[in-house]
């Protein structure tokens, strides 16, 4: 059964084409909705302008200038919320790439994302993007962090699960300290997956990892975040657009099962909250595991969300980048399309921009 075959139970269908307003000025764009362990991704299939530029760097910072206005009038109230997450498909960077995504979020536009790479290996596939083939379905995706591979596991035309290979990932520094106000002293790990992460562990603040710590989690990350960009911020040997703190991830111990090595609760852009256990996290975090030779290469470990959704990670291989050690990372996970959605971005709206309220 073809993946484009209307007929398909994973693809998602539409009985009528969706009302549109009469003599519409503004912006008809089209989404397809999917979430990864319980993080949504709103995938943007058409309408929104593609931003200029040869590499998905230069068309990130395009976008950054130009078109900013759309993704807030995506991710923000009212058509998202404040922890939406989405991916703008623009055109490969490289001829073996099926094609380019820039991710975005409530703050602007990330540099990679390991849960939105699984969204978009089930959509490539569900949407026809990429032919189907069993029992894997390989694609390349260019990101502004370089080009990742999805493999899309599948049985008699159903998706059953998806993974990925990322960049490599490297740590940048181990038992590193920043004095916080309102905290005192924070140690952490810095490490890169696709984006730099400071990782703490919750239990030298006095924090849990559960879903009723989440407003003092989200208020300690971003006193940390804020501190460690002022006075020790990440640098990118590659282009300085890769080289800032994208978040903050306290890791504790696993709850939901002796078969799981850990928890992880990521708040990254402005005080959003990862309801997976964040793809690119876990990468940097498989980098600081070898590196405290805590981990084996090709050894599977569970890391768990702060909803106890789950991803499998291992380290594929050891290699070297930039002239020091690195991992390249494999992450699985479970995907699920949610829904089609046409929004409308009306030049007569006076909230077309989108806003939040928190």
């Amino acid at each position: 059964m073809s993946p484009a075959d209307p007929s398909s139970p994973d693809l998602p269908r539409r009985e009528a084409a969706p009302p549109v307003p009469t003599n519409p000025r503004g912006y008809l764009i089209e989404c397809l909705d999917l979430h990864t362990e319980g993080e949504p991704l709103r995938v943007i299939l058409s309408g929104f302008p593609t931003p200029a530029g040869s590499t998905v760097l230069a068309r990130r910072r395009d976008a950054q200038a130009r078109l900013d206005h759309l993704r807030r009038a995506l991710m923000w109230e009212p058509r998202g919320h404040a922890d939406m997450y989405g991916a703008l498909l623009v055109p490969p960077e490289r001829a073996d790439s099926h094609f380019g995504v820039l991710f975005m979020h409530n703050e602007g536009y990330s540099t990679m994302c390991g849960h939105g790479v699984l969204a978009l290996g089930r959509a490539a596939v569900e949407t026809g993007r990429v032919s189907l083939t069993e029992p894997e379905t390989h694609v390349a995706i260019d990101t502004p962090a370089g080009q990742v591979h999805a493999t899309v596991a599948s049985r008699d035309g159903t998706v059953e699960g998806v993974r990925f290979r990322n960049v490599p990932s490297w740590v940048a520094a181990l038992d590193a300290f920043v004095d916080v106000p309102g905290l005192g002293r924070v140690t952490y790990d810095l490490a890169f997956g696709g984006a730099f992460y400071a990782y703490v562990e919750a239990g030298s603040l006095g924090l849990g990892c559960a879903p009723t710590d989440r407003d003092d989690l989200v208020g300690a990350a971003r006193a940390i975040k804020e501190t460690v960009q002022t006075e020790a911020p990440p640098t990118h040997p590659d282009d300085p657009d890769l080289g800032f703190l994208y978040g903050v991830i306290f890791t504790g111990r696993a709850t939901a099962g002796r078969d799981r090595h850990s928890r992880h609760v990521c708040v990254f852009a402005d005080g959003e909250v990862d309801r997976s256990p964040t793809g690119t996290g876990v990468s940097g975090r498989l980098a600081i595991l070898r590196a405290r030779h805590e981990v084996d290469v090709g050894e599977w470990i569970v890391i768990e969300s702060i909803i106890g959704s789950r991803f499998r990670c291992r380290i594929e291989e050891e290699t070297r980048t930039h002239g020091r050690d690195a991992v390249v990372p494999e992450v699985s996970g479970r995907c699920w399309v949610t829904g089609w959605s046409t929004h409308y971005v009306d030049p007569e709206d006076p909230f077309r921009e989108g806003f939040l309220l928190r």
